[in-house]
């Protein structure tokens, strides 16, 4: 798994502080502290281009409504055939918490 290249003391620690943090507030306060503004809106950006892809979008359609370069959206389509189905993970659960 490529992901294992990645693993490390740095990263581990990365995410273990991701996943103490409590709410929405505490998320915005973190990343805010974090990455760039346009890094984070970034990050926003493949996952929406990644529920538009799972949702049957086309490239065109979803270029229009985010923004997002077609290389954009075949990396992250890549990720959605042939990844680890983090993004797909990722939409679940965000989806099941909204139907809650």
């Amino acid at each position: 798994m490529q992901i294992d290249k990645l693993r490390g003391r740095e990263l581990d620690q990365l995410f273990q502080s991701i996943l103490s943090l409590r709410d929405l507030e505490e998320c915005y306060r973190f990343f805010d502290d974090l990455c760039t503004i346009n890094e984070i809106q970034s990050l926003a950006q493949r996952l929406e281009v990644a529920r538009m892809l799972r949702d049957g979008n086309t490239y065109h359609k979803i270029e229009t409504e985010t923004g997002a370069s077609t290389a954009t959206i075949s990396r992250v389509k890549r990720c959605l055939n042939y990844g680890n189905d983090a993004y797909i993970m990722a939409l679940d659960r965000v989806k099941e918490q909204e139907s809650e």
